[in-house]
This record gives C-alpha cells, sequence and structure tokens, in this order.
C-alpha cells in the first residue's frame, strides 16, 4: 500500500515527462523559454508605462494653458471649457498594465482621443483670437505651452507606436510553436494593440 502512496499519478507523471521535454527542447528553441516570454511581457508593461506618462503629461499641461488664456483673455475662457471637461472624463481612467484587455483600452484610448480632439481644436480657436488680444498674442507662456502641447502630441504618438510593435512581437511569440507550449502552461495572455481612431484616414478638417 505504501508504495501506491509514492507512485505518482499517471496525469503528474505525463506533466512531469511534458516538463522535461520542454527542459531539453529549450536550448534548441530559445524563444519557447519562459524567461524570454517574461523579457517580452515586461517590456510590453514597461512600454505601458511610457504611453501612460506622455499622456500624464499632455494632461498636466492643460491646466497651465487654462490659467495663461484666463489671465490674458478671460472672454475666451469658453473656448477651453471642452477641453477641461474632456480632461476630466481622460483622467478618470486608470488602467493598469494588468488588466489591458481589448474592452479596457478601447475606454481609455476613446476618453484620450477626446481629449486630443478637443485641444487641437481650442488650439486652433485660440490662434485666430490672438490678433484680438495683443496681450495673449505677446505672452511667450502661451506659445511655450503650445509648442509643448504640440511635442507631446508627437510623443504620443512615438510611445504608441512602440507600444504596438513590443505588443505585436510578444503576441506573435506566445502563439509559435513551441513557445505556445510555454506560453499555455504558465498563462501568458495577449495583449491589446492600439487601434486608429475612427475617421483617422480622412483628412481633417480646420474650421475657424
Amino acid at each position: 500500500m505504501s508504495s501506491e502512496l509514492t507512485r505518482p499519478s499517471a496525469s503528474k507523471a505525463s506533466f512531469l515527462r511534458l516538463l522535461a521535454l520542454i527542459a531539453l527542447l529549450s536550448p534548441l528553441f530559445p524563444s519557447c523559454s519562459y524567461n524570454s516570454l517574461v523579457d517580452k511581457r515586461t517590456a510590453v508593461d514597461t512600454q505601458w508605462a511610457n504611453v501612460e506618462a506622455v499622456y500624464q503629461r499632455r494632461s498636466d499641461l492643460i491646466p497651465n494653458l487654462v490659467s495663461t488664456v484666463k489671465g490674458a483673455a478671460a472672454s475666451e475662457e469658453r473656448i477651453l471649457t471642452g477641453v477641461i471637461e474632456a480632461r476630466s472624463q481622460a483622467t478618470r481612467i486608470n488602467l493598469k498594465a494588468e488588466d489591458l484587455t481589448e474592452e479596457n483600452l478601447a475606454k481609455f484610448q476613446q476618453a484620450q482621443d477626446k481629449l486630443g480632439s478637443s485641444l487641437n481644436s481650442a488650439l486652433s480657436r485660440l490662434m485666430v483670437v490672438q490678433e484680438q488680444y495683443p496681450q495673449l498674442q505677446s505672452q511667450g507662456g502661451f506659445m511655450a505651452l503650445q509648442s509643448q502641447l504640440e511635442g507631446t502630441e508627437s510623443r504620443i504618438t512615438t510611445e504608441r507606436r512602440r507600444y504596438n510593435e513590443l505588443v505585436g512581437d510578444y503576441n506573435a511569440s506566445i502563439q509559435r510553436f513551441p513557445a505556445n507550449l510555454t506560453s499555455g502552461m504558465f498563462g501568458f495572455k495577449p495583449k491589446p494593440l492600439f487601434k486608429a481612431t475612427a475617421g483617422a484616414e480622412n483628412a481633417p478638417k480646420v474650421e475657424f
């Protein structure tokens, strides 16, 4: 009876044989190793933090822009009302790397795209009203903020593209044989990609 208790079950024995087989094959297929997949997943999570950082930078710059416009052209404060509301909605969505799913990323992207659209519209309008408010036109702070916001939009595009590249590499890696044996065993899940905003294929209309 004691020998029966110490004898491994058939399923456990099969599992151990599979682990042994993976260990033997790992030197021949480096991409299937657990550590390699962990590195790729960590790279994606780190890049997501970079994406969040540039979005946070844009969010942090908006109150400065609002203050600058208030001081120079109080009657044009209404231009930024939509920006303030969009910023409030965007900052309510905090998406951690471990919570990255298609649905959650879609909500995050929708809120951020709405903020970006509102901000671009406001900046376009403010560039027109500069002639009506010389103090705004001569105020270096406004021009500097505009430059920083434009630079931030460029950074957002760059960091999102880099995120998609890393996600594409990671998602392909966990699906390729024999890495899919390792990824399935240890629960490596696909990560969602940023998708183009609806209508992004159309040229934007600039209206003043």
